[in-house]
């Protein structure tokens, strides 16, 4: 299952774009305002929304001031929610993130528009950078 949020241009460069992504303290800002949980535990973080279980994300791929990767930490789970970062000027960037789930159908069906809503939530909060 492939989510791609809409494509937001922010007031900051690719390389403090990426830098921003990379500083998993930061993503706590992103968060929807239902978020119970956050804790950042070295190289990844735990959140949990209200009526949800907690997810660990593990920073993964870095494409220096292009990708950022983070990845399930749970075998259970198996996604990545990606970062793509695109210069526009030195002074601003477009980010778009792109989350990519190997779900069975019946899972796929029960997470797309609660994911979905996620996803969105986040690109609106990038956007306000």
């Amino acid at each position: 299952m492939n989510i791609e949020g809409a494509k937001v241009t922010i007031n900051k460069s690719a390389e403090e774009a990426y830098q921003f992504f990379t500083s998993l303290e930061n993503f706590e800002q992103l968060m929807p305002e239902n978020t119970q949980k956050f804790e950042v535990e070295g190289e990844s973080f735990v959140f949990a929304l209200k009526g949800m279980p907690e997810i660990r994300l593990v920073l993964g791929e870095k494409v220096e001031f292009t990708k950022v990767s983070l990845a399930a930490a749970s075998s259970k789970l198996s996604f990545t929610l990606a970062a793509h970062i695109d210069e526009v000027s030195a002074n601003q960037s477009d980010v778009q993130l792109k989350f990519e789930g190997d779900f069975n159908p019946m899972m796929a069906m029960m997470v797309k528009k609660p994911l979905t809503a996620f996803i969105d939530t986040l690109t609106t909060n990038i956007a306000n950078l």
